[in-house]
């Protein structure tokens, strides 16, 4: 059995966008949070900031929390290849430090990434995006704190 792990995502928006990474797999293109795992001894908030620099290619300030979910694997359409996967996602509002429109995949990006996009927060719907959960709420702007439990 794997240890549950902890993963820390950003949230940014600007002028009704939101940035995603883009990435591929056998279906087709898909959309994420950029974020990844938090290592040992690492504050959730510098995991968070490190994982945008090596995905986005971006420094963020990091702000407040406002989503913890849970993705256990065996619960969900990739149970399969995720059976034994037990994450707890934290979800930051973030802000790009630079003006710099100019969004490009970090010197680290994941496997599946292909790119950085950012996509209008009224057309969310059209894209496979993951968490889907995530998508509406953000779309009505319900960005308080909630905890969203195992959810896809």
């Amino acid at each position: 059995m794997k240890p549950i792990r902890n993963s820390a995502k950003a949230i940014i928006m600007n002028n009704e966008r939101l940035l995603l990474t883009k990435n591929k797999d056998d279906l087709g293109f898909f959309y994420l949070f950029p974020g990844g795992g938090q290592e040992h001894g690492e504050q959730l908030r510098e995991a968070v900031a490190r994982e945008c620099i090596e995905e986005i290619g971006q420094q963020v300030e990091v702000g407040d929390l406002v989503y913890v979910r849970e993705y256990i694997g065996k619960n969900h359409q990739f149970a399969d290849s995720d059976s034994e996967i037990h994450q707890v996602e934290f979800y930051f509002q973030c802000s790009l430090v630079s003006n710099d429109s100019t969004i490009v995949n970090g010197a680290n990006p994941d496997e599946y990434q292909v790119g950085v996009e950012w996509i209008d927060i009224d057309h969310l719907e059209q894209f496979r995006i993951y968490p889907a959960t995530l998508g509406p709420l953000i779309k009505n702007k319900q960005l308080d704190f909630r905890y969203l439990g195992d959810a896809n």
